[in-house]
């Protein structure tokens, strides 16, 4: 990796730009990309897959790494020559042009892998929420987020990030904020902050189907979140719901932890 140019020179040699349609925001600052890399790892060999990878600021980390197999789904189709310079010919590194979104991961990899992603902000939650519940649950995440995004997930009750996507990412993982970022360190600089959250899946994590239940209760719940669960759960039980999950029924969304949701969606029916 020493040998190539750097990363704006890479940029420029290509015309290639930033396209807010993409939610793209480029880091360009190697020393941070390799920060985030051992934050993520070790990878002791575990393949990895980088979505939204760009000029490849993280994808040179992660050659440099101790990773096995580096996948790159990239959508937008003008990064994929510029992501071909680094190539070695060894047959690590693998470019696939496709959106994230209906990628089907256990076709690109085989065994346990990571996903290392600086994620595009438009769809970032959408993946997220992807990975967590569908069918291919990764070895272990490390994912950069807006801010904000970043505080809901590892948001605790109480906590005014504190929502859905708190509740089920944490129903399935450990989640972890490990560092942050200024807007300055972006090229563009976006608006807002960013942050970089580690998840580890969790040996007792719910299955697909208490999931799927997971997901209705907290959308109904989290939806009217001011209104007291008899009333925002009206629709799937009420009151009723509550008691056979041992919840207050008086008692509001924002308050009740993972657990008790949980306990609420297997009192599903």
């Amino acid at each position: 990796m020493t040998d190539l140019p750097s990363l704006r020179e890479s940029l420029d040699a290509h015309g290639l730009s930033a396209k807010k349609s993409f939610g793209q925001h480029f880091l360009l600052d190697l020393n941070v990309t390799r920060k985030i890399v051992r934050l993520a790892g070790p990878f002791d060999g575990r393949s990895v897959i980088e979505v939204g990878p760009g000029p490849g600021g993280l994808t040179r980390a992660l050659l440099e790494s101790d990773a096995g197999r580096v996948v790159l789904v990239e959508k937008d189709p003008r990064f994929l020559p510029l992501l071909a310079e680094l190539d070695d010919g060894s047959g690590r590194l693998e470019i696939v042009e496709g959106d994230a979104l209906k990628v089907r991961e256990a076709e690109l990899v085989e065994g346990p892998a990571h996903l290392v992603s600086n994620l595009p902000y438009n769809v970032g939650t959408a993946l997220l929420i992807k990975w967590l519940t569908g069918p291919w649950l990764p070895y272990a995440l490390t994912l950069m987020f807006q801010k904000e995004v970043a505080e809901r997930i590892v948001a605790a009750p109480g906590d005014d990030a504190y929502g859905r996507l708190a509740v089920i990412a944490q129903a399935v993982c450990e989640a972890r904020l490990v560092m942050h970022l200024p807007a300055a360190a972006f090229t563009p600089p976006p608006k807002v902050a960013s942050a970089v959250v580690h998840l580890v899946p969790r040996a007792d994590r719910p299955d697909r189907e208490t999931l799927k239940r997971l997901e209705r209760v907290t959308a109904a719940a989290f939806g009217q979140r001011r209104k007291m669960l008899r009333s925002s759960l009206k629709t799937l039980g009420g009151a009723a719901l509550c008691e056979a999950a041992g919840i207050e029924p008086d008692a509001r969304a924002e308050v009740i932890d993972g657990a008790g949701f949980l306990r609420l969606a297997a009192a599903l029916t």
